[in-house]
């Protein structure tokens, strides 16, 4: 039985403002969400019997109603992954439904198609500014992508597909997140930890401790490994114990793809009904439903892309292959001609330390968080001219280690908020790093005056937490997962559009929206960036020298490798989602299976069953367009190249290019095109050589 709360007094009503974290409790949802929905329903009635094709009597009073049910169920969604609980899931299941069949009506609205038509067929539509005309393009596309042209048992069909997708998806990720709670691996003898970092020995103490072990310690154990990716990739990377390794890794792949928590039929259902949807629609497959609202053109020029990228990266992989055999050969590995999946992050680990002389874990120690934030946002003033400070206490929290902070202009203006949850909590907070929008900016009537609504963002990383009084120390890996989420917190807050339709990263197409994110990245490795930030958390010491050398002389280290993984991951996605048939000769297991020999160097397990863990394209937005991360890298590399073109150790260069891209990629936000908002920053269409030059695989 779900506990409910009275919904005069229920704070996930408030519809505005920051939400109190602090105050909201799973009990909120049914009652709010119920309400809300009920409410919302007239709303849309009276708009749709009294709607004028205009801006302020169609486009406004809409933005209004969308805006509340956002700001509701935007908080629902967060708290799933951040402050995931039993009472929580079952609250977010029971309305899920509700507030799908909203959005169907909504979407399928005829009288408000209608209206975005004669809007843009009016004669006030050639005096709209290009954000407002791309808001009324993508209404009108959204609508016929959504069905608003079914009648009858059609639009029934339809709309039971939507409803059921959307449970899948839910359902697959709480699948993900128990899965990989479920496992843990206690050690109790120091052979079995044998080439751990002492931060792994912490971390898994403190793992230990969690799970009721009180006395664990990092020097006595025991020590609780888990498939939390903070515990299970530094001990792939470490343990000498080629047993535990496998079974470690073994665990990892087979997650959520038997027993009660299996995907594999969830898998199979989700590419039926996209299939379905697809072809309810008048496409020929799911892959160009999608791309009928990105960038790419067809799904002939992602593949002509991914194939250029693939033929390259797949020589690359395959000499690299060979030359870790040879590394391990030489160290005296018995299994050095016969290397197993487990035993890759091993050997590349140590290849890479004997090659470039240190170890990812000696640099931790000049990696403490707080360091690299002040790093960060020294950047960000450099590029944009903005000022970051802590406005810890201003805003209520979710947990007690998440911190918010404001964005300042060059004047002192106050014209953006963050909330940064860095570190993992395997229990509640689902894995990986992402960005997310609390409130989008926009121009509103308060009190009868015309303000500015600031954007306030969540950027979500998963990083190693602090153990034993020592503050969070990084890996480089963490550092970039950071300037990544960063990235997309930028483009969300440095936006100067005031629709909030367009405004930050809303309306920009799928494939162009890690362009900022992958761009953050590069600056990692330029000198006063790194060197700004890297001090030894102890002794305030500046990273030395050499090692500055030897990062930068890794940086494409097994790029090759690196590389393909990611085409793997966008041409399995391609394949299932354009050419694969549910239900006929092949399973989608079968189609990966396919796939990978073309794109792995080894083949997967046969028990590896990474689609089931595959949320991206299952649970998140990157169905059919996971190669997103490849077309925008494209992108991100040629505007990084700008930087390099104006020379980085021109400080006033740096500043001038830093304002030209804040004032296209990061302030246009979908407001044009995103070939247009490049062209503007660039002077030019991209091109494919710089993600070449930085991968080290150009010929």
């Amino acid at each position: 039985m779900i506990a409910t709360t009275s919904v005069t007094d229920n704070l996930l009503l408030r519809g505005k403002g920051l939400p109190p974290f602090d105050a909201i409790k799973p009990e909120h949802v049914v009652p709010a969400i119920t309400q809300l929905l009920a409410e919302l329903d007239e709303e849309l009635a009276r708009l749709e019997a009294s709607v004028t094709p205009t801006w302020n009597g169609l486009v406004e009073p809409l933005d209004r109603l969308t805006e509340r049910l956002n700001w509701s169920w935007g908080v629902v969604n967060h708290l799933m992954g951040v402050k995931n609980s039993p009472e929580l899931r079952a609250a977010q299941e029971t309305v899920q439904p509700l507030v799908v069949q909203f959005w169907n009506k909504l979407s399928q609205s005829k009288p408000i198609y209608e209206a975005f038509k004669a809007l843009r067929a009016g004669d006030t539509w050639k005096s709209l500014e290009s954000a407002q005309k791309r808001i009324v393009e993508a209404a009108i596309r959204d609508a016929e992508l959504s069905g608003v042209g079914f009648e009858g048992e059609k639009r029934y069909q339809f709309n039971k597909i939507k409803l059921e997708l959307a449970e899948l998806s839910t359902k697959f990720s709480n699948h993900v997140l128990d899965a990989t709670k479920a496992f843990s691996l206690t050690l109790t003898s120091f052979d079995e930890v044998d080439g751990l970092p002492r931060s792994l020995l912490s971390l898994a103490a403190a793992s230990a401790r969690a799970a009721k072990e009180e006395n664990a310690t990092p020097e006595n154990g025991p020590w609780r490994i888990t498939l939390d990716f903070p515990s299970y990739f530094p001990f792939m990377q470490h343990s000498t114990r080629r047993d535990l390794r496998e079974k470690l890794y073994k665990a990892y792949i087979s997650r959520a793809s038997s027993g009660e928590l299996d995907n594999n039929p969830l898998v199979e259902r989700i590419l039926e009904l996209r299939q379905k949807q697809a072809q309810l629609l008048g496409f020929n497959s799911y892959a160009e439903l999608s791309l009928a609202s990105k960038m790419a053109p067809s799904v002939d020029a992602v593949e002509a892309l991914l194939e250029e990228l693939r033929r390259v990266s797949y020589d690359a992989a395959l000499k690299e292959l060979e030359e870790l055999k040879a590394f391990a050969a030489s160290k005296g590995a018995e299994s050095a001609m016969d290397l197993k999946h487990w035993d890759i992050p091993f050997w590349s680990e140590r290849q890479r330390e004997e090659k470039f002389a240190f170890s990812a874990e000696e640099l931790r120690p000049y990696f403490p968080l707080p360091q690299v934030l002040d790093g960060l946002f020294g950047l960000a003033k450099r590029l944009f001219g903005v000022t970051i400070t802590a406005a810890d206490g201003q805003a209520p929290l979710w947990h007690e280690d998440v911190r918010y902070f404001q964005i300042a202009d060059e004047t002192g203006n106050r014209i953006a908020y963050f909330y940064l949850d860095p570190y993992s909590r395997p229990a509640e907070k689902r894995g990986g790093a992402w960005m997310d929008e609390c409130i989008v900016r926009a121009k509103i009537i308060e009190a009868g005056t015309p303000k500015t609504r600031l954007p306030v963002a969540y950027l979500v990383c998963n990083q190693s937490p602090p153990v034993d009084g020592k503050p969070s120390l990084m890996t480089f890996g963490e550092v970039e997962t950071l300037f990544h989420e960063f990235g997309h917190g930028l483009q969300h807050m440095l936006t100067k559009v005031d629709y909030p339709k367009a405004a930050g990263i809303n309306n920009v197409e799928w494939d162009a929206v890690e362009l900022p994110s992958q761009f953050m990245e590069n600056w990692c490795y330029e000198r006063p960036t790194l060197m700004g930030m890297a001090k030894h958390y102890e002794t305030g010491e500046p990273l030395p020298e050499h090692y500055y050398q030897k990062l930068l002389a890794a940086r494409t280290y097994m790029s090759g490798s690196v590389m393909l993984r990611q085409l793997h991951f966008s041409l399995v996605d391609l394949e299932l989602h354009h050419r694969y048939q549910p239900g006929g000769e092949e399973t989608a297991a079968d189609v990966r299976r396919r796939v990978a020999k073309t794109t792995t160097i080894l083949p997967p397990l046969p028990e590896d069953g990474f689609l089931c863990s595959f949320g991206h394209i299952f649970a998140g937005g990157y169905a059919a367009g996971y190669y997103s991360y490849k077309w925008a890298e494209v992108l991100s590399a040629d505007a990084f190249a700008a930087f390099e073109e104006a020379g980085l150790d021109r400080e006033e260069a740096i500043a001038t290019t830093g304002s030209r891209f804040r004032n296209t990629v990061l302030a246009l936000g979908g407001s044009l095109h995103p070939m247009e908002v490049f062209k503007a920053f660039r002077g030019r269409e991209p091109s494919v050589t710089p993600l070449l030059r930085h991968s080290g695989l150009a010929a």
